[in-house]
């Protein structure tokens, strides 16, 4: 009884899992190829024949291929000086360099437009210097797309350097130095050969969000459009059709990309030179001087990745109208926070993100744990099923998810699983949710693995059932994996953009949606007070994260 019970409950999860995430997706597949109705191919043959849509494919192809190249650019050397020399303030100096993963997009984008844009500060500042009559460029294009990408997503090779240099065995690295090898040759010969699985997931992981970006594309790329923006444009042209075609043209992308990063996993891929000994022992500096201006370029840098969100702080305390041609704001007050708090209408956004992501993050957490823990009690094919629906919206993109839940639920086919939920409050916190599915499954997951299964069963041995040994058992011994996975899912959901543009609707909308429109009119400051809530609440939830992870 109680193993048919749980095949029952397995295969409910599955189902649930499958109308959430596979359900949507299978379709918007079928309504492109005109089912139900007469099938037809009409609608992709028209893409086929559209050059803006291979133009915006080929866009976002090279687009990502760069942003891998630039990310990793960045990242590895940060990871190969972070790990391996040892100087004042790393560990500090560590954790900041690696905050911008954990910020919204939206939020690092606004905070490069208020310093690198046509009105902000170094532009301000350059323009001042030499006596320009207007701006000395322009924020746009695909040159300001990979200018963020690269900013933000340099982190994934910097974090993937860095974890697999600890895993490097230093008898190796001494046998080449006693074999004659110097610091440059054992570098290029010995050390990047050993990191090729890190950087070679690295850069699927970079490739794959980049081709998932939005908030980039849609706010820098002008007329330049990527397959993601170019959904969107389709969406509100009317274009439904071509929306849907865009959408699975996507899709086939993105797992693509999923095959390829499971093909890159340890698992499959050859992972010479792992942990048999000791990790290298960093490089120690001794002389006073070198110390202080190794520490000096450290503290510089974190500035200088930090210096977009400082410059955010300063925007949401400039009132309006007051800095126009100067190169510094000349009055700076609270007035943007006594107004966010002093309005209802500028409160609700605020309000509406809080309630849709903590709805969105606890179901996911229920969801997320339910469907793990299934996985790693049955295992097996229904097990692999489960850890690939957890994992399917994490390689997907936002707007071909969003596109996907708003054809399937217009319609209100209550025999088919289909309910009419556009229009309403709850089909963003149901497109947050599958989107945080990933976040708290797989934490879940790792969580549940590392788990002594005696633990349970020495439990249920002394009369818990099951309900008391999750509650009294589980959970407890889960908490760090749990809240490591709801935090990183809340501030996702608290800050997404991708999804809320295509689904929400003016008394939704929430904080993202209100940046852009404050943008739109010119209330910087106000703009700017949004993003800086956004951005205290995602840094308190990635240090709550590295603090549970540490634990």
């Amino acid at each position: 009884m109680s193993r048919r019970r749980q095949a029952l409950g397995g295969m409910s999860l599955v189902l649930v899992l499958v109308w959430l995430v596979g359900y949507p997706l299978l379709i918007t597949l079928l309504e492109a190829l005109g089912i139900p109705g007469a099938f037809s191919l009409a609608p992709f043959l028209e893409f086929a024949g559209r050059a803006d849509e291979w133009r915006a494919l080929w866009h976002s192809l090279w687009i990502s291929a760069a942003s891998v190249v630039l990310a990793g650019l960045v990242g590895v050397p940060l990871g190969l000086v972070f790990e391996g020399v040892d100087f004042p303030g790393r560990r500090t100096l560590g954790a900041l360099v690696a905050l911008p993963v954990a910020l919204p997009p939206l939020v690092g984008v606004i905070a490069f437009l208020f310093l690198y844009g046509e009105s902000g500060f170094v532009s301000r500042g350059v323009q001042a210097a030499l006596s320009l009559e207007k701006a000395p460029w322009q924020l746009s294009g695909p040159g300001a797309i990979l200018l963020v990408h690269a900013y933000s997503m340099y982190v994934y090779f910097y974090l993937f350097t860095r974890a697999a240099l600890v895993r490097i065995d230093a008898s190796i690295l001494e046998a080449a130095a006693s074999l004659g090898a110097g610091r440059r040759r054992r570098l290029w010969r010995v050390t990047l050969p050993l990191l090729g699985p890190a950087l070679v997931g690295a850069a699927l992981l970079t490739f794959m969000t980049s081709l998932a970006s939005f908030s980039a594309p849609y706010i820098f790329g002008g007329g330049f459009r990527v397959m993601t923006t170019q959904i969107v444009a389709s969406k509100l042209n009317g274009e439904i059709a071509m929306a849907q075609v865009e959408s699975v043209t996507l899709a086939l992308l993105a797992f693509l990309g999923l095959w390829a990063m499971r093909r890159a996993e340890p698992g499959h891929t050859a992972v010479v030179g792992g942990v048999r000994g000791v990790a290298p022992i960093r490089r120690q500096l001794r002389r006073p001087l070198v110390r202080v201006g190794a520490t000096a370029l450290g503290w510089g840098l974190a500035i200088f990745l930090l210096l977009p969100h400082l410059t955010l702080l300063v925007i949401s305390f400039v009132p309006p109208g007051t800095w126009t041609t100067e190169a510094i704001p000349p009055v700076l007050d609270g007035s943007n926070y006594r107004s966010l708090a002093s309005a209802p209408e500028r409160l609700r956004p605020v309000l509406n993100s809080l309630w849709m992501a903590s709805v969105a993050t606890l179901g996911a957490i229920v969801l997320g744990l339910s469907a793990a823990r299934s996985a790693v009690k049955r295992g097996g094919r229904m097990g692999g099923l489960l850890e690939t629906l957890l994992s399917v919206p994490w390689a997907l993109p936002g707007t071909v998810f969003a596109i996907a839940l708003a054809t399937t639920f217009s319609v209100n086919r209550p025999e088919l699983g289909r309910f009419v939920l556009v229009g309403t409050p709850w089909i963003l916190p149901m497109a947050y949710l599958v989107r945080s599915l990933p976040l708290t499954g797989r934490s879940s997951l790792a969580g549940l693995r590392q788990l002594d299964p005696s633990l349970e069963e020495a439990a249920a041995s002394l009369g818990a059932g099951r309900l008391r040994r999750v509650w009294r058992v589980i959970l407890p011994l889960l908490r760090p994996a749990i809240l490591a996975g709801a935090s990183l899912a809340f501030i996702t959901a608290l800050g997404d953009f991708v999804t809320s543009i295509v689904l929400y609707t003016y008394d939704t909308r929430p904080i993202s949606i209100e940046i852009l429109s404050s943008l739109r009119l010119q209330d910087t400051g106000v703009a700017a007070v949004y993003g800086v809530l956004l951005m205290v609440v995602s840094a308190m939830a990635f240090l709550l994260w590295g603090r549970e992870r540490r634990a």
